[in-house]
């Protein structure tokens, strides 16, 4: 009977035991939620105070910028494909018809105001202008203004429009593209299909973009990517920053892609800071006139540097020379490397260009260059950059495949087919699939005129260089590709 009553008093003690651990468990429970709700409300909080900190900063860049942005309506003469035809002096006399006049159009774009030199003028892009028999601005206020332009630049497609007065609204905030990064927002504002003031927001995408002309004309250089909305309409408006600073003007819509494939979100402005500096010039005398070196450059990929004596990062490779040029005249060949201007370091194309073109045409600049491995400077008296010129100009055999390569000496035959404009090195007249040539970019047609820096020109020369030559082995070759030079490297 005692043994009975140990036991029952043993279970009676453990029951008390869990229940108040279950209460206790219970009590930590509630109070973990507890903790948790209040952790969770205090983040909601957080993200409340980002969200509208972010919010406030976006509608203050548009309060700062947007009072800044016009509206520009262009009138010009066209006639339609009928009206053409039927100024054509037999069907005119046939028909007996009329005379035709020409009709007049309207279009739209937008642009900003500006100050520059004490004087106020309106941006926009050069195409929105073109051809223009008139040209009226309107504020957001809704004052309207006649205005006329001052001058063009097409390389940036830029027009610089003269107004009569500052139409009540102050100048936009340049800002600095320079320092602008990928992830950066961008505002575009402008005017869309008509619709005056619309305001976009995004990111910026890209930087340093080359984008084809729409006409096929060339490219535009170093464009800012960005997925803000933009439309037609919105051509010449302000790409602005999240401080209110317009750091591009809005000029090409990516629309779909060569196959037709539609495509969202790739927009492209020019930076502010090319702008000014044609500003400066096109306010001065209405046109830019930009200075001109006279060579064909190239990158250097990574792998190449130990071949052309440089460290990785440090200088553009002259792949070749253009005849006569200021280049030329001060005896830069083909293969140096320009590693300064000025004694300014240039690591990429883009610097090369932008430390030249804008300097004056006539001036005398020291180029600091490495030449198979050592450095030395020549002075170069710059050109004025010439409207894309000719290309520089070149005998039977098949020499060694290598690299997955097919050659063969250059005869007239292979001449005419391929279009060569040259008679020394070696054609190439079949790439393998897959090979170091072919993921490289070397196509049937084109020239090879050396291999690791040495010259080839001909079978005999070809098949000395690449027999010493291991397959694997990393290899330079200098390419002549539809009359221009170019220096390919195989890893």
């Amino acid at each position: 009977m005692r043994k009975l009553t140990w036991v029952v008093l043993g279970l009676l003690l453990a029951g008390v035991g869990v229940a108040f651990a279950l209460r206790q468990g219970e009590e930590l429970r509630v109070a973990g939620g507890s903790v948790g709700a209040t952790a969770y409300a205090q983040a909601q909080s957080v993200q409340e105070t980002i969200a509208a900190s972010g919010q406030a900063a976006i509608k203050a860049a548009i309060a700062a910028a947007a009072p800044g942005v016009v509206k520009v309506e262009v009138v010009r003469k066209t006639a339609s494909v009928w009206d053409e035809l039927l100024q054509d002096p037999f069907l005119r006399r046939f028909f007996d018809l009329g005379p035709f006049g020409e009709r007049e159009v309207t279009s739209l774009g937008s642009g900003f105001l500006v100050e520059y030199g004490g004087k106020r003028y309106v941006l926009t892009n050069a195409h929105v202008v073109e051809g223009a028999t008139s040209i009226r601005i309107t504020a957001r206020s809704g004052k309207e203004l006649p205005a006329k332009v001052v001058g063009t630049d097409g390389l940036l497609d830029l027009a610089v429009v003269a107004v009569e007065d500052s139409l009540d609204v102050p100048p936009v905030v340049l800002g600095d593209s320079d320092k602008l990064e990928i992830g950066d927002w961008v505002i575009a504002i402008g005017n869309p299909l008509g619709l005056s003031h619309t305001v976009t927001l995004g990111i910026v995408s890209a930087l340093g973009r080359d984008v084809p002309r729409p006409d096929g004309s060339g490219y535009f250089r170093r464009m800012i990517q960005t997925d803000a909305a933009i439309n037609p309409g919105n051509s010449g408006g302000p790409l602005v920053n999240a401080y209110g600073q317009v750091v591009g003007m809005n000029t090409v819509i990516a629309r779909s892609t060569e196959s037709g494939v539609a495509v969202e979100g790739i927009n492209f402005a020019v930076p502010i800071n090319e702008i000014v500096r044609a500003l400066s010039q096109i306010a001065a005398q209405g046109r830019v006139t930009r200075a001109w070196l006279g060579v064909y450059i190239q990158d250097i990929v990574p792998g190449m540097e130990g071949k052309l004596g440089v460290k990785a990062g440090q200088g553009v490779l002259v792949s070749d020379v253009v005849p006569g040029g200021p280049a030329a005249k001060a005896g830069i060949r083909s293969g140096d490397v320009i590693t300064a201007v000025g004694g300014k370091p240039v690591r990429d194309t883009n610097e090369l260009q932008l430390e030249i073109m804008y300097r004056a045409v006539g001036e005398k600049v020291a180029v600091s260059l490495v030449r198979d491995g050592k450095p030395l400077t020549v002075e170069v008296t710059l050109g004025a950059r010439p409207e894309e010129g000719a290309a520089p100009t070149a005998e039977p055999q098949t020499g060694q495949e290598k690299f997955g390569l097919t050659v063969s000496a250059i005869t007239a035959d292979l001449a005419r087919r391929y279009s060569l404009t040259t008679t020394t090195g070696v054609v190439v007249t079949k790439v393998a699939a897959g090979s170091r040539a072919h993921w490289a970019g070397i196509q049937v047609g084109d020239v090879i005129v050396g291999v690791n820096r040495q010259p080839v020109e001909s079978i005999a020369d070809w098949n000395r260089i690449v027999s010493g030559i291991g397959d694997r082995e990393e290899v330079l070759l200098t390419v002549v590709s539809g009359g221009r030079t170019r220096f390919v490297f195989l890893r």
